[in-house]
């Protein structure tokens, strides 16, 4: 399926995403036609000064590298003698790929007999050709460039003198030949990682060796460490980073403290999931005389801990954030640091780097201060016990309360001081006024069911759970939005205008037009519109289509089809803005435990507080790329191993009937999600006994040809478990028809 991206174009004063395709866009629909960049300008739709010098320098880029070609002074034209291009592929699940290139408005189509051993996402060079007897563009790989990955996990299967390893991603189209010799003391059957070494010319499969073996297929660690090695993610430390992590100096000195401020003494305390063991942040409240309140938002100093040029360092930023799967963390730094020194626990004095707002009663903020500090934790809260302070006592009680108070929570009940009682209510008030504000100014609000399990001491799945954003989930999310926000600006904007400082933004690009309509057509069939004439009317009216299926049958569907249709949040020097949270300027600096990003952003902010000189922009670029690639395929590891969860709790409800929706529709089945436990599984279509069924893509459904009955997106469903695959993590459910 082509990947068409349209967008909307930048206000004055940001950079224009998708420059280039823009003007190929241009340029590629009269090949005989010359362009100036003013002409240009006019039909991508910019006005201001600074657009056009982006265009002017984009056109020179493509001339320089022979893309385009100025024939005369200022005018610019398509080379259409160029037919060799230079891109990354995109391998399906069927051994189709498509070329992907910023030369190219559409993503080009590569039969499987094109690929010539290009794998998915390597970079290639590639002939494109129309199709015969059509406009449209076919690619030829004639030359694999980069490998982007040659590591591999799968299942050896073993003959007398060689053995195949079956890779687990069904993208990776070929099995690994492994010679004898190459075997290391694997099993038949055994679930290894396999390199590619060699792919000579006259085979269709790469020579590879096997580098680890890690256990048998179905065996729980086995298949929990298969996910992150699938994605390139460690699962161990090296010695080395330990032993350096294990030999840093922990002692807060009085020589340290003094070149901080001292915040030890204001009203401190950390709100976070019971489970949690690295606490990044923490909350600070104090009343002022003026009325008005100064919180303080303290974060881990890390980068304090983590110097650049270490060894630890650079593990830190290899890893670039930690992984949270079903039933570990594997974090980005030690142990030592992430739950140890680093980590805000009660009652201990903590090196941290704070932003400390003074705000009034509608939630104003007047006077910022942002630097290194020490503070004392003064009490710990999971988010229920904050959330039973939130539901049980009020702002107005407060004088008439004997204190200590005693919250009930569940089966237990603690006390917790006047003080803290007010301060969770203030700050919960402030952080409503803060989410009202922000969705007024056209925030999209995602607050997604997570799909959670109880699990037995053996990491077997007892029992699915869902987990929803409360009000103490949301206090901490606005004040940690409100210290993103606030450091981003304090250094991407000078005297009311952009500075030219190089920092870490993380920005989300406006959505795309294509999936805005076809999220628009899905939709309509469960009687649902979104209106994409402005972009407030599209806010708008994607928060009322949130808002308007919670609860229902087809909520986590059109929830993730509603995610889909956004663009991808990334690292990155550029600033665009956060359309999805509707700010201006945004940033990371919150989670350093946890993000390298964060720390990239605690390193630059002290060192413009210093009084610093901008660094290369080029440097910080490529670290938020590598950043971003990483966030991604931690996020695809999380999913797998959510999903073997699911597969691994329903290998023991294979006689169990559910109800279910159906959440895709292909030509080869219908996707149908359980609704108590939101696992997803396919019934095929040769399955379905009671008629033959063709796919109707523009309904979205599949209809019986004799019957004409049509099972379609979002019908209401009853399947029971037909087959488990825990390898492979696939599903497959029988249709219970009536």
């Amino acid at each position: 399926m082509s990947k068409k991206k349209k967008k909307f174009y930048k206000k004055k004063g940001r950079i224009i995403k998708n420059l280039t395709r823009s003007i190929f866009k241009i340029l590629n629909e009269d090949s005989t036609k010359s362009y100036n960049y003013k002409q240009i300008a006019a039909k991508i739709g910019i006005t201001d000064t600074d657009g056009k010098t982006q265009i002017l320098k984009k056109l020179a880029e493509l001339t320089a590298t022979k893309k385009i070609k100025e024939i005369d002074r200022g005018k610019y034209q398509i080379n259409i003698e160029r037919k060799y291009s230079i891109g990354t592929l995109d391998v399906t699940s069927n051994g189709n790929a498509y070329f992907i290139s910023d030369e190219f408005e559409e993503d080009i189509f590569v039969p499987s007999i094109n690929l010539n051993k290009g794998l998915h996402r390597d970079t290639v060079k590639v002939y494109t050709y129309n199709k015969r007897g059509s406009r449209k563009l076919e690619a030829d790989v004639v030359e694999v460039i980069e490998r982007a990955k040659t590591e591999f996990v799968g299942v050896l299967q073993l003959n007398k003198n060689f053995g195949f390893v079956i890779p687990d991603n069904n993208k990776m189209y070929a099995d690994i030949f492994i010679a004898k010799n190459k075997i290391k003391d694997a099993e038949d059957g055994d679930k290894v990682v396999a390199t590619i070494t060699d792919w000579p010319s006259n085979s269709k499969n790469p020579f590879g060796k096997i580098t680890n073996v890690l256990g048998k297929p179905g065996d729980h660690n086995t298949e929990i460490h298969s996910i992150l090695l699938e994605y390139g993610l460690p699962y161990e430390f090296p010695s080395e980073v330990e032993e350096e992590a294990q030999n840093l100096p922990i002692e807060i000195t009085k020589e340290e403290i003094a070149k901080r401020r001292d915040m030890r003494g204001d009203l401190t305390f950390t709100i976070d999931p019971k489970d949690a063991k690295d606490f990044d942040d923490a909350l600070s409240f104090t009343k002022l005389e003026n009325g008005n309140y100064e919180i303080g938002i303290h974060i881990a100093d890390v980068s304090h801990y983590l110097q650049e040029k270490t060894i630890l360092d650079d593990e830190a930023y290899e890893r670039a954030t930690s992984v949270y799967l079903v039933d570990r963390v594997v974090p980005m730094l030690p142990e030592m640091l992430s739950n140890g020194v680093c980590s805000l626990r009660p009652n201990e004095e903590k090196l941290t780097f704070s932003a400390v707002f003074e705000m009034n009663e509608k939630a104003q903020v007047v006077n910022q201060w942002f630097g290194r500090t020490v503070t004392y934790s003064d009490q710990r809260f999971a988010y229920e016990e904050a959330q039973s302070i939130i539901e049980n006592c009020q702002l107005s009680e407060i004088k008439s309360y004997t204190m200590p108070k005693t919250i009930s929570i569940i089966d237990k009940e603690y006390e917790v001081s006047k003080e803290i009682v007010e301060a969770t209510l203030k700050l919960d008030e402030l952080a409503k006024k803060m989410r009202k504000k922000r969705m007024k100014s056209g925030a999209i609000s995602f607050d997604r069911v997570e799909v959670k399990f109880h699990l037995d001491d053996n990491a077997n799945p007892l029992g699915v759970f869902f987990k929803e954003s409360k009000d103490a989930n949301k206090l901490i999310e606005e004040f940690m939005l409100l210290a993103n926000r606030k450091v981003a600006e304090f250094i991407g904007r000078e005297k009311g205008k952009p500075s030219n400082k190089t920092f870490v933004y993380r920005t989300h690009d406006e959505p795309d037009v294509d999936k805005l309509a076809a999220l628009q057509g899905i939709v309509s069939k469960f009687g649902y519109s979104i209106n994409t004439e402005t972009k407030a009317s599209t806010s708008e009216s994607l928060n009322k289509l949130l808002a308007d299926v919670h609860g229902k049958a087809e909520s986590n569907m059109v929830e993730t089809l509603a995610i889909r249709s956004m663009s991808k949040a990334e690292y990155t020097t550029q600033n665009i803005g956060h359309y999805g949270l509707a700010f201006d300027y945004y940033s990371h600096f919150t989670s350093p435990i946890r993000r390298y990003p964060d720390v990239m952003t605690h390193r630059l902010l002290q060192h413009y507080l210093d009084g610093g000189k901008t660094p290369k922009a080029e440097i910080y670029e490529e670290k938020c790329k590598h950043a971003s690639q990483m966030e991604e395929l931690a996020a695809k590891a999380e999913r797998s191993s959510i999903k073997y969860m699911q597969i691994k709790y329903m290998q023991d409800h294979q006689d169990k009937a559910f109800d279910g929706v159906i959440s895709g529709v292909t030509e080869w089945g219908i996707y149908v999600e359980i609704k108590e436990n939101k696992c997803e599984g396919m019934v095929r279509i040769r399955d379905i006994k009671n008629d033959y069924y063709i796919f109707d893509e523009q309904q979205y459904a599949i209809i019986g040809q004799a019957t004409k009955h049509m099972y379609q997106l979002g019908d209401e469903v009853v399947v029971k478990v037909k087959h488990t695959d825990l390898e492979r993590k696939h599903l497959d459910f029988t249709l219970i028809e009536d």
